[in-house]
């Protein structure tokens, strides 16, 4: 037995130092929900971990992207709904003044009343969304993925001849009514091929929401495998470490007592 070195300490001291390490580890774990507190924890988990939160990141902002081109789309067929009525309201008118009994005075009426619901036509034409035009006709390229996948949401013009050849007749005379009813009539059928492709664009960006939701959910659930603590597995470990540093503390103690027994030899 030897009184310089007391190899015993030494080596309760190390075991301590460690079991004081593991139980600061597991109380840091515990505290913030993570189980990589340090790069030093669980390096590839950590890089892998960094690449999936970044691409949920980029996932979720698709999908903004994504529902706000259907709310883009879905503002576009409330006006369309309202120009309907406007476009079966002005057929209406042009079959009303090529009746014989009505006087130029009853004509001039209907003239007036066929000639503002063209101007709302013409007034929902210039429309738009976030100072983005609604009704220009021009195809916008939708992001629908986190690596820059493009939708082509595909455009409406309410400034096309079907619209515009409706709009500028006059219902004033005879012949002029049936020219009206023929333009009205292909402006509706023009109409309802918009209206068709509003609903066609909506369908698939609904696709694509429905798409990246799923696909977000399931990379934080892989994120979460990688970085999210296990509470209850934890809390085991940090119960076990707590016992270890408490018996570690003990036994130090114990081994610095030991030189002691040396005087019992002296004496």
């Amino acid at each position: 037995m030897v009184i310089n070195t007391n190899t015993s300490a030494l080596n309760a001291a190390t075991q301590l130092d460690m079991n004081s390490a593991n139980l600061s580890s597991s109380l840091a774990r515990l505290s913030s929900g993570s189980k990589i507190t340090s790069p030093a924890d669980d390096p590839a988990g950590l890089a892998v971990s960094m690449k999936l939160s970044a691409q949920v990141a980029r996932t979720n902002a698709a999908q903004d992207n994504v529902n706000n081109a259907i709310s883009f789309n879905q503002t576009q067929d409330g006006y369309l709904q309202q120009v309907n009525t406007a476009l079966s309201r002005m057929s209406e008118l042009s079959i009303n003044a090529q009746d014989i009994t009505k006087t130029t005075t009853d004509r001039q009426l209907y003239q007036q009343e066929y000639a503002a619901l063209g101007s709302y036509v013409t007034n929902v034409s210039t429309q738009s969304f976030n100072n983005v035009s609604l009704f220009n006709g021009a195809t916008l390229s939708v992001t629908t993925d986190g690596n820059g996948g493009l939708f082509s949401n595909v455009g409406i013009d309410l400034a096309s001849n079907s619209y515009s050849n409706a709009i500028s007749d006059s219902i004033l005379s005879l012949s002029g009514a049936k020219g009206a009813v023929t333009d009205t009539q292909k402006a509706i059928q023009q109409l309802a091929s918009d209206r068709a492709t509003i609903g066609a664009n909506e369908e698939s960006l609904g696709y694509y929401s429905a798409q990246l939701g799923s696909l977000s959910n399931n990379l934080q659930a892989a994120t979460s495998r990688i970085t999210d603590v296990d509470v209850a597995t934890q809390s085991t470990t940090y119960a076990k470490e707590n016992i270890l540093v408490q018996s570690s503390t003990a036994m130090l103690a114990q081994a610095n007592s030991m030189p002691q027994s040396l005087l019992r030899l002296l004496s």
